[in-house]
């Protein structure tokens, strides 16, 4: 099994055992004894759906993680762009790319086409709101014949391999397609395994689909159960009820045997986000109060248990190049004075929010609200489960926001995620930033073909976000996955995109 272990050690408690998450196992004779009936893998996922699986959704990355749908491409463990359904591409042009399809089934027994290809591409760039791996590209797929594909962008985007292979821009069959615009991958994937039922926001029954391009897989299928209180996956797993459990809270790591504790080098970032568009974080002066307030180094073993570390920027450790490219801040607004603070936020309660899906972050915000309260801000914590508030987030309704964001998820390069995040027309700009000189660099990284200068371009545009102190970034984390001990071909992914594939079984 590929894994990673620091074996770092935090001060936990023994929290009661959770029981009935999964239908009984064979053997329930300690932590990760037993599996699902006939060597079924059982999963436990912390983010119910949002949007019933659809991949125009935060829902996509379970479509990566359980292997239930492809893109033309996917990532390999260096972030680099490998086949998936397209076997091959080229670059004709500044703007013009080719691919050569494999030859592939989706699951309802259907042939994959160039023509169903297009049709896939075409419904993820006409759905509202775009998906965040199109925020920053209009491309326009044409079927060639039956198994190529040209695709056109407007402007030259240098990483369109990289790009496709986003689970949003997954090829689904046309029966995915209803004519309301809603889509479902309940049958109508092309990868290994099969969405046969979706219960709600609770579970869903996947089948092995023996009709994979890439080979059968080793599993039969897998039941998968969304469990978003982190101390319950912990226990599920402890109980021997789950077989994989992801995001193990830090709380609960010491707690799970060294050889189910599995700790991941992980691009994923947790911030402060704070609100430019509305409210009182309007204020340039009153973010730079903010900043000066917040201490994220106080979490790092407080509320992650050593399992994070500081951040320096918005690319911590497990981006390997960022460190050396990292440009000095400049320009940042003064922080307002005390009495200037108390001016403006007299009488007006700062709306601090966080979701409870990540168990450290409802600690994070009860931290941070003593920071900012003692720089003499009002603070009123809403604390949800991440479904129940995301549209919110979106439109502006809170103040600032306890947030943990996988930087390079999405296409698996940064320019991506600053573009979605931080730019005017960013489909997930949370704190609503418009600034002219950001959306300017961001634009210039995402121009650039050479590598070395696109992440020196990617770094100048970090500055720039940091500048404006519209995010704070607090700590950067490493990821704890629970997996029994007698399951392999687990894939710790830093990327969070995979975790089942063809070679994952019960051993």
């Amino acid at each position: 099994m590929r894994t990673t272990s620091r074996g770092l050690i935090a001060a936990l408690a023994l929290t009661p055992l959770l029981a009935g998450c999964f239908a009984p196992s064979d053997s329930g004779d300690g932590e990760g004894a037993g599996a699902g009936s006939g060597g079924r893998l059982r999963v436990a996922l912390a983010v119910p759906p949002v949007q019933a699986l659809s991949p125009y959704s935060n829902d996509a990355t379970v479509l990566s993680k359980l292997s239930v749908a492809e893109g033309l491409t996917a990532l390999d463990r260096n972030g680099t762009a490998k086949p998936a359904l397209a076997k091959s591409w080229k670059q004709d042009g500044d703007t013009t790319w080719t691919f050569e399809l494999r030859e592939a089934t989706f699951q309802d027994g259907t042939d994959l086409t160039a023509r169903s290809v297009v049709d896939a591409l075409d419904h993820a760039g006409r759905v509202k709101p775009k998906p965040r791996v199109l925020s920053d590209v209009a491309l326009t797929a044409k079927a060639e014949d039956a198994d190529t594909v040209t695709l056109t962008t407007k402007s030259p985007d240098p990483v369109l391999p990289l790009r496709l292979a986003s689970p949003a821009l997954a090829i689904l069959s046309a029966k995915a397609y209803a004519k309301d615009g809603a889509v479902s991958p309940v049958g109508t994937g092309t990868g290994p395994f099969e969405i046969t039922r979706l219960s709600g926001k609770a579970k869903a029954t996947l089948t092995r689909f023996d009709g994979y391009w890439g080979g059968k897989a080793k599993a039969p299928g897998i039941d998968v159960s969304w469990i978003a209180d982190g101390t319950a996956r912990a226990n599920a797993l402890r109980g021997g009820e789950a077989d994989i459990a992801e995001w193990i809270p830090t709380a609960q790591a010491k707690l799970l045997t060294e050889g189910t504790r599995h700790e991941v080098p992980s691009v994923r970032t947790d911030s402060l986000i704070l609100n430019t568009g509305g409210g009182l974080f309007t204020d340039a002066g009153l973010r730079a109060t903010a900043r000066e307030a917040v201490d994220g180094s106080a979490l790092v073993d407080s509320v992650f248990g050593g399992y994070a570390d500081p951040a320096k920027g918005l690319f911590g450790p497990a981006v390997p190049w960022a460190a050396d490219r990292r440009v000095k801040v400049t320009g940042r607004a003064e922080a307002a004075t005390s009495a200037r603070v108390k001016s403006k936020a007299d009488g007006r309660t700062l709306r601090l929010a966080t979701y409870t899906n990540r168990a450290e972050l409802p600690e994070a915000a009860t931290v941070l609200q003593q920071q900012l309260e003692k720089a003499g801000f009002t603070v009123k914590q809403d604390v949800r489960e991440y479904t129940q508030m995301e549209a919110d987030l979106l439109a502006g309704k809170y103040d600032a926001l306890v947030f943990s964001r996988v930087t390079l998820l999405d296409t698996g390069d940064a320019v991506d995620y600053l573009a979605s995040d931080f730019t005017s027309e960013g489909v997930y700009n949370i704190p609503g930033l418009k600034d002219a000189d950001v959306d300017k660099a961001i634009r210039a990284a995402a121009a650039e073909r050479d590598t070395e200068r696109r992440q020196e371009k990617i770094m100048k545009a970090e500055a720039e976000i940091l500048r404006t102190d519209a995010v704070l970034p607090l700590v950067h984390e490493q990821a704890v996955q629970g997996i029994a001990a007698d399951v392999e071909g687990v894939i710790l992914d830093p990327r969070e995109r995979s975790l089942v594939d063809v070679d994952t079984r019960v051993k």
